[in-house]
């Protein structure tokens, strides 16, 4: 964390892959400060991550800091992205403000307005947010999108059609992705952590504050929960999405001890996500899983860290400690890397990634 920490106030992931400033690693630096004591540098880290948030509340999923006319051509604009991602600086607030740092009210009032941004203007008179960009759910090439990939699924030409959506999106005259026509989906996982983010919000005192009701999120969500295949749907009507881990984050709001038990047995059993080293990101039943490809099948250290967040919160102390231990021990094997092999934690992606870190903010076991 010292070594990828830069003077204006931010945690860069990993400093030959990753050298700019992402919204929700950002979010997860800021925990893994509070953590380690650090409470300045979390606080540093989540207003330099809302330091560009548009007036109408959205937030830039990345900051060029030291480039700003790097991929403007891309984006359209300088210094920042066109898009947002998961809106984690709620948890962040929340765990900083449980142990007893003094968050100023302006930072509160950019957290709420980001997310009364989703739940507003984005959402419009939807059920759920969509995200209009594959990117924007942070599990960039997650088996979920494969169907907007085409028919030549390669590397390049995923990329170069994930580019094509940056141009395809709607953008309000300040540049706030509004929509896309050429995708826009209800992410159960993306929606999960917006309700999520506002109840951490709401737990620590700042109720009042938001402008919106939480419970139509949820409600919306739990009618989505297919008992067959134990998971959350994006669309209630489409043809279901492979098994993720991600489609499993609402297991952070949800009411049900029944889908509660149910998701919790899916992550530990090893015919379904459960690895040594953390949950695959794909079930391991999906002709997709790759245990080692990017979003195909690796255990992430974030995704994790929320499980053990959700196993806690229910009182599922077994469950809670078995992923706590799965977290630490990948991220020791891998050389605290940006995924790794849920099976023996072999490090995959960037070595070393700042997220991984989130290991110490996991109670021990």
């Amino acid at each position: 964390m010292e070594a990828h920490w830069r003077g204006r106030g931010y945690t860069v992931p990993n400093a030959a892959v990753y050298p700019h400033q992402w919204l929700w690693d950002s979010c997860f630096h800021a925990v893994i400060w509070a953590h380690l004591g650090r409470p300045e540098r979390a606080v540093a880290e989540l207003r330099s991550a809302l330091a560009h948030q548009h007036d109408d509340g959205f937030v830039p999923h990345m900051t060029y800091w030291e480039h700003p006319d790097m991929h403007a051509a891309f984006w359209g604009r300088p210094t920042t992205s066109t898009i947002t991602q998961p809106p984690m600086y709620g948890h962040a607030i929340a765990e900083l403000a449980r142990r007893g740092v003094e968050v100023d009210s302006s930072l509160v009032r950019q957290a709420v307005a980001g997310l009364a941004f989703l739940v507003g203007p984005r959402r419009g008179d939807r059920e759920l947010v969509p995200i209009v960009h594959p990117w924007e759910s942070g599990c960039d090439d997650s088996p979920r999108w494969d169907r907007w990939a085409g028919s030549e699924r390669s590397a390049q030409r995923w990329y170069e059609r994930k580019g094509e959506l940056v141009e395809s999106l709607d953008l309000s005259p300040s540049g706030s992705a509004l929509a896309n026509p050429s995708f826009e989906v209800e992410a159960a996982g993306f929606n999960a952590l917006v309700a999520f983010n506002a109840m951490e919000l709401a737990a620590v005192g700042f109720h009042d504050q938001l402008p919106f009701a939480v419970e139509p999120l949820i409600d919306a969500l739990d009618r989505r929960w297919d008992p067959l295949l134990a998971t959350w749907l994006d669309d209630r009507d489409a043809t279901p999405a492979p098994r993720t881990l991600e489609a499993l984050l609402p297991v952070l709001v949800t009411g049900s001890i029944e889908r509660v038990a149910a998701v919790m047995t899916e992550l530990r059993d090893p015919d379904a996500f459960g690895g040594r080293c953390g949950p695959a990101q794909v079930h391991r039943g999906e002709p997709s899983f790759e245990p080692r490809a990017y979003w195909r099948g690796p255990a992430w250290p974030q995704l994790t860290y929320l499980f053990w967040v959700a196993a806690a919160r229910h009182g599922r102390r077994d469950d809670a400690a078995w992923l706590a231990r799965a977290l630490r021990s990948g991220a020791e094997r891998s050389g605290w890397a940006e995924y790794w092999d849920p099976d023996d934690g072999t490090g995959l992606g960037a070595v070393p990634q700042s997220w991984s870190a989130l290991a110490a903010a996991v109670a021990p076991s």
